[in-house]
């Protein structure tokens, strides 16, 4: 089984949600479940740091989407870090992501 840590750090109207570990399609819905938790419609930005992520599949992604969609629909920005180089940065510049959010390292 694959794990992954979800934390989630509020200031002010913006959300700083940490995602470590692994995010495969064994634990994608209770990631989702955390992070759609810590996201309020009253916010004005949220930030995903993947920085600590090593691994997402198609199932991570689909999270990923879904929030960006979510954040649209609230007129709230999206920021996700990545670092350069790194798994995780490939996978979301070749699965679009960085096209509907804000991709920084």
């Amino acid at each position: 089984m694959t794990n992954a840590r979800v934390r989630a750090h509020t200031r002010d109207a913006t959300v700083d949600i940490v995602i470590d570990g692994e995010v495969d399609l064994a634990n994608a819905d209770a990631v989702q479940q955390e992070v759609f938790a810590a996201v309020s419609n009253r916010l004005a930005g949220v930030c995903i740091d993947l920085s600590g992520l090593t691994y997402i599949d198609s199932a991570g992604l689909r999270i990923l989407f879904a929030l960006a969609e979510r954040l649209r629909l609230l007129q709230t920005e999206c920021t996700v870090i990545a670092p350069y180089g790194s798994p995780v940065r490939r996978v979301i510049e070749l699965s679009g992501l960085a096209s509907v959010v804000d991709v920084r390292t």
